[in-house]
């Protein structure tokens, strides 16, 4: 079944941003929650990242138009492009009449992407009437994105129909929206040549990916640690015009996100920071 928002005509959105086929590389703000989104925004600008997901939980909440606006103002005054916002819809049939809040928040912020979460149970447990909903409210969600000119992009994370290269492939191909994409990180405890595999196999459905260093299980260690894992996902994605995001730092260290910073730029093949 096709998606109604294949053949949708999009609003006007967002400013587009300039095409570039570089790795973007950048900061999820919920690194940081406890800090202000200024001390985010200059922590981030410091350490040579260029665009930020803001997070829909405490810096940017959609229900606050007026706290939206002024995260994007600190946005635009330390030159930081807003790539994504980092939204904890979960598409459930609840939560739909929110969405275009949502969206609207995205919008004010300058983001292009929405992130989005797929049901709250893991695939080899759903039963099928729960899958079935979970796929309509992401379409659903996919046509109000598109009328505001914005893509969505599910987590890819345990407890969701996305917690597996196969069942992310067959929840996007259940959606068949255009402007559904999926994130990319290292699931947890899998081996490297395994992870790799599956970032592989997700090929141009991956709109960004979520980039940290945890081994075993959550244990935080710093991004050099997987230099081999990062050099080889952000290889494989180069030429690609997606954006790589620091989301987890050992202790939440806000003094570390410059290495941490360093260690991404590395991976990714670029010498310098981008000259703002």
């Amino acid at each position: 079944m096709t998606g109604t928002n294949r053949h949708a005509t999009a609003a006007p959105g967002p400013p587009a941003t300039p095409a570039t086929d570089r790795t973007r590389l950048g900061l999820c703000s919920v690194t940081y929650r406890r800090l202000p989104a200024i001390e985010v925004a200059r922590y981030a600008v410091h350490a040579g990242l260029e665009v930020i997901e803001w997070g829909a939980d405490v810096h940017a909440p959609a229900q606050e138009p007026g706290t939206v606006r002024a995260v994007r103002a600190v946005s635009d005054r330390y030159g930081l492009a807003c790539c994504s916002y980092g939204s904890y819809f979960r598409a459930t049939p609840g939560e739909l009449a929110d969405f275009p809040a949502i969206a609207r928040a995205a919008v004010r912020l300058g983001a292009q992407r929405v992130r989005v979460w797929a049901g709250g149970t893991g695939s080899q447990h759903v039963l099928p009437d729960e899958r079935h909903e979970t796929v309509r409210c992401l379409r659903e969600a996919a046509r109000i994105a598109a009328d505001h000119g914005l893509t969505l992009a599910t987590e890819f994370h345990g407890g969701t129909l996305t917690d597996t290269v196969a069942s992310t492939v067959r929840l996007l191909d259940e959606v068949d929206a255009d402007n559904v994409h999926t994130y990319w990180q290292p699931p947890l405890d899998m081996p490297d040549e395994e992870a790799l595999a599956g970032l592989v196999e997700l090929g141009a459905r991956v709109a960004a990916v979520h980039a940290f260093s945890w081994w075993p299980g959550n244990t935080r260690r710093p991004l050099a640690e997987r230099k081999a894992l990062w050099t080889a996902a952000l290889g494989s994605l180069r030429g690609r015009g997606v954006e790589a995001l620091l989301e987890f730092v050992p202790g939440d260290g806000p003094a570390l996100l410059a290495r941490e910073a360093a260690a991404l730029r590395h991976a990714a093949g670029q010498s310098h920071a981008p000259q703002t």
